[in-house]
Parts: structure tokens; sequence; C-alpha cells
């Protein structure tokens, strides 16, 4: 039977949440809920068969709706999540969850307390290139890691209710923490800003994992080229993940550099000095890749979840880890 979901939020990234439901065989759009008159007008231009209201409360009232979609500003994450959980209502959440850390661990408490499904928008775990990263090194293919460099950079969109961090480095942190499998000890960011006084629209995130690992975040509102690039060292190979590209979204490179100790019978080795260090170059290996869109792997997920009453990739526990992580960030 087709779940029955109201979507909250029809503005510039509703659309395309609304888009996939509408596609999706297992799913009924039941409601779409915007406070602006002109973006319901567009909402009912679209799709004339769909209820629309700017009340919030005509979805938690109606006992038919089985889960609700929320892409309205961070602010109100919170009030329409909780009201939604509370109402018997699943929840999918754009990312961040929350602009607290308070708010979103109430979120995950609430869910777990109404058994409810809490999923969170982290799109690029869902994203077919990431998950062949993923892949690659849960089986040893890049050697032992050594650090993960992204960078997320274009000229605008400007926002003015959250700074840049907020706004673009949920995504590689959801990313980060996907393919290390492990929550950062250190957390150091940090930003500039010209445009707006308090908003940075440069900003830097620097952090270090257990298990060695150095990442690297950096996002801006103000570059001239539009970049969306992780690169990932390991001591075998290497790779470039660029999902601005057309044709070649992963690049594998088979190089590094190799230390090697010196021929038998001289001297021991009392220092690193005393290591020869060899440059190595292989070939440059481009994947085909399949890429469904990320945006209806991710529904699809949020489906089957509700369905199966399995525990999301990218829960509310998960979205609570990188509010924490932002949060930390934004200390001064």
């Amino acid at each position: 039977m087709a779940l029955n979901i109201a979507h909250f939020g029809y503005g510039y990234w509703g659309p395309n949440l609304v888009r996939n439901i509408s596609a999706n065989a297992d799913c009924q759009l039941k409601w779409i809920v915007d406070e602006s008159p002109s973006s319901l007008q567009a909402a009912r231009e679209r799709f004339p068969g769909v209820q629309t209201t700017s009340d919030p409360n005509d979805v938690f009232a109606d006992p038919d709706v089985d889960a609700v979609s929320i892409a309205t500003p961070a602010s109100t994450h919170f009030r329409l999540a909780k009201t939604a959980l509370e109402a018997g209502k699943h929840v999918f959440v754009e990312k961040p969850l929350c602009p607290t850390v308070d708010e979103a661990a109430e979120l995950v408490r609430i869910a777990e307390s109404c058994s409810r499904i809490l999923f969170v928008g982290h799109v690029f775990v869902y994203n077919s290139v990431v998950r062949e990263i993923k892949r690659l090194l849960d089986e040893g293919e890049l050697g032992e890691l050594y650090c993960i460099h992204s960078q997320r950079l274009s000229l605008g969109r400007v926002r003015s209710d959250v700074d840049v961090l907020w706004n673009l480095a949920p995504h590689d942190i959801s990313i980060f923490l996907y393919l290390l499998g492990e929550m950062p000890e250190t957390v150091r960011g940090y930003g500039h800003s010209f445009l707006q006084s308090g908003i940075n629209d440069i900003g830097f995130i620097d952090m270090t994992f257990p298990s060695g690992v150095s990442a690297h975040i950096h996002c801006s509102w103000l570059h001239p080229r539009k970049t969306r690039e992780i690169i990932i060292v390991g001591s075998r190979k290497m790779l470039v993940y660029d999902d601005v590209s057309t044709d070649s979204k992963l690049a594998i490179y088979d190089c590094g550099i190799d230390k090697r100790k010196p021929p038998r019978g001289l001297k021991p080795i009392d220092s690193f000095a005393e290591f020869q260090l060899y440059k190595r170059t292989g070939k440059l290996t481009i994947p085909n890749i399949e890429f469904p869109e990320p945006l209806a792997t991710q529904l699809q997920a949020f489906v089957d979840c509700i369905q199966n009453r399995d525990t999301p990739i990218t829960d509310g526990k998960l979205g609570l880890e990188v509010v924490r992580i932002l949060e930390r960030a934004s200390q001064p």
C-alpha cells in the first residue's frame, strides 16, 4: 500500500522533493504546505490533484497522513518535526536536522519514544559515486588512509538565515562520517564574512579522527568557479570525486610516495631520514558507475525504512552528530 505523504516547503529545494514523491509508486502525495500564497499557487498548477494549505495543523490532524517531508528553513525544523512525530507521522527532514544540538537530541528522543522513523536528508550518502568510494575504502583499495579534503565552492546562493558552513558543510560532514564510520576527536572551524556582518560566506573546518585520518572542508559563496570535489589520499592509491563532472565523476590514481629501506648490508637504520622515499606513478582508472538520481534513491530508502521498520543510514542520530560537529566548528 502506498504511503500518504505531506510535504512542507515549496520554495527553492522543496519542488525537487515533491517531484520525486509524486513519481514514486510507493508514495501518494497528499498535501503541500507553504506559507507563501505564490508558492502554493505554483504547487497547485504543477500538482492539481494535491491538497494545499498554509496551516501545518491541517496535516497534523489528518489521520490518513503516514509521513511528512520537511524542506523549510532550519529554524522551523524542530517545531514541525516534533509536532509531526507526536502526531504519529514518520518524518523526513532536510539537512541540517536542527540549528542546535539540544533540539536535534530532543527530536531523536521523541522519535524513539514514538517508534517513528526520523530520516535526515543527507542526500550524498545515497549518491552512487559515494557508495562506490565507501566500497573501495572498506576493501582497503587505497591502503592506509591519510587525509580527506573537500571543496564546496560557488558564486552564491548567499543565505541570510545560516552561514556558509551550516549551509554547505553538512554535505561533506555526512560523507566523511559515512565513509570513515567514526566520529572526529577534534574539530576546529573558522571563517570570514565579507558580504553580511556576522554571517561567514567563506568557511573552513579541520577534523582529526581516531584512526589518524585528517579531514578538511572548505566552503564558500564567493568563488568564481563551481567546485564540488573530494580528494582522498591513501598509502596505496588516491582518488578524486568531482561531482560537477559529467563524464568522470570518480578518478582513481595508482600513485603515491613509498618509503623503502636501503639495500641490505648497509648500516642499521636509526631514523626516518635514513629511509629512501620513492615517487610511484601508475595508471589512472575512471570506473563506469550508473548514476540514478540520488534524491530518488534517498526517498526510496525512506519508504523502505518505514515499511520494513529498518533504521536509516541517515537517521536522527547521524543528523545529530552532524549538528554537533557544526556547533563545535562554530565555537570561537
